[in-house]
């Protein structure tokens, strides 16, 4: 245990903000998002998910390809979140659905323990999430809600 304690402490920093360009690589992932949320549904895409996370985590480095799983993570379940919120709790029961908060918390779990793997800071991990609402999260919207803009009845996600 000491010395798992050890390695970890002498791994350097990941430095997420280099290597690739972050703006691009969420904006990319938010149109395959889209594409994939409209063929296949939430189910389909938390498949997806599952199996993007148990790829790229083998990865010893932080990565674009992890990024993007987590871009459209935190996209998709905030997303489903606001849906489910304006269910009946009966009704998410009655479906074997996780309510909003649940929804929430599973998500952060993943985002918080795979930059905690990655040694992303706090800042970074900030950076990614900016990126992803200002960047990600309009065309995860206008692809899945064509008819809704902000200021007609559709909800914006929160942080």
């Amino acid at each position: 245990m000491v010395a798992m304690a050890a390695v970890t402490a002498a791994s350097p920093a990941i430095a997420v903000t280099e290597g690739w360009d972050h703006k691009k690589n969420i904006t990319d992932a938010a149109k395959r998002l889209v594409v994939l949320h409209k063929r296949e549904g939430s189910t389909g895409v938390l498949k997806f998910l599952e199996a993007c996370y148990k790829t790229h985590l083998l990865s010893s480095q932080f990565t674009a390809g992890l990024e993007s799983c987590m871009a459209q993570d935190l996209m998709h379940a905030q997303i489903l979140a606001i849906v489910y919120s304006r269910l009946p709790p009966e009704r998410i029961k009655q479906m074997g659905a996780p309510t909003p908060e649940i929804i929430a918390k599973s998500m952060n779990a993943r985002l918080t323990s795979s930059f905690m793997q990655y040694k992303v800071t706090v800042k970074e991990g900030e950076e990614f999430k900016r990126l992803v609402k200002e960047h990600g999260m309009p065309i995860f919207l206008s692809g899945i809600f064509p008819n809704a803009a902000p200021g007609n009845g559709a909800a914006k996600p929160e942080n």
